[in-house]
């Protein structure tokens, strides 16, 4: 038994499929499925049911997947500690990124942060937040950047911006001529939000259920785009965050315009788990970040 073999089962108990599992760990579907058998053959149990339709853990599968990850886990953190000692702002860095700051960061800052820190090589992922704080805790993610949520256990944070949410409206809407609006101004209107499962349709909610604004439950965007989009063809408004606001503020059909009476806004946090050493090099990235983006919220 070795690494690679728990690596081979930890892929295929997650895609339960073998030549996804394959693609992922960059073998071949044969090499993939003849280690597993050997695996099998050497633990004297049967970990997979392999039919010609789907793949089936065991129990004993289910078990050793489980174990298997948890390993894969701690060797992780082993080499993680042999960076650090070496050079803390070295070696590979996995971070992940919520789909409504990514496309909007990191165009602002990715090329800087490899130039500031040429020996740390950058990986990047965008999924939503369930999924981010599950693959830090499983160890897969070193960090991730997302907004700060209430009752997140086992992980520290950093501060990294506030960041407004301008109203996007329009551009033939009467409110497009006013230069900012109160919240009380939107009351009774209806808004266009995320669908489930992304954090900023919680948070946006939160201010809109306390301002007497309701959800245009007819339409539930996957993306800020998608919400963009349908706000230029006329159909509703919605609250965008300040970075995926463009510089000019009546663009392609949309108008954007500030919230004032409350301001609603978001903190946007770097994630960490809290026992990880890599501790110095998240607080170089967040002060880091932070700087750079300043400028880019009129700061």
């Amino acid at each position: 038994m070795n690494i690679r073999d728990l690596e081979y089962l930890v892929a295929l108990e997650e895609e339960k499929h073998f030549r996804k599992a394959a693609e992922r760990c960059f073998v071949s579907q044969p090499t993939l499925s003849g280690q597993l058998r050997k695996l099998e053959d050497e633990l004297g149990v049967i970990l997979i049911e392999r039919t010609s339709r789907k793949v089936l853990f065991t129990s004993a599968g289910d078990a050793m997947a489980r174990q298997a990850r948890q390993v894969l886990k701690e060797v992780r953190e082993l080499k993680n500690i042999g960076h650090y000692f070496a050079d803390p702002m070295s070696g590979e860095i996995h971070i992940g990124f919520i789909p409504t700051v990514g496309p909007y960061l990191l165009p602002l800052i990715i090329q800087d942060l490899r130039s500031h820190f040429p020996r740390l090589e950058f990986y990047l992922y965008e999924e939503q937040t369930q999924s981010l704080l599950k693959k830090l805790e499983e160890g897969l993610l070193d960090c991730v950047v997302m907004a700060e949520l209430a009752n997140i256990e086992g992980v520290g944070s950093l501060a990294l911006y506030e960041e407004p949410m301008w109203l996007a409206l329009p551009q033939h809407h009467p409110d497009a001529l006013a230069t900012q609006l109160p919240l009380s101004h939107l009351k009774g209107q209806k808004m266009l939000m995320l669908a489930d499962g992304h954090c900023l349709r919680d948070q946006a909610m939160g201010f809109c259920f306390a301002g007497g604004i309701e959800e245009d439950t007819r339409f539930k965007g996957t993306s800020l785009e998608t919400l963009r989009n349908m706000v230029a063809a006329g159909s509703g408004m919605t609250l965008m965050p300040k970075l995926a606001v463009p510089v000019a503020h009546d663009a392609a059909g949309v108008s954007y315009r500030p919230v004032i009476d409350p301001i609603p806004q978001r903190i946007i946090s770097l994630f960490y788990r809290h026992y990880s050493v890599r501790r110095p090099c998240f607080n170089e990235l967040a002060e880091r970040i932070t700087r750079l983006i300043s400028s880019a919220l009129g700061e």
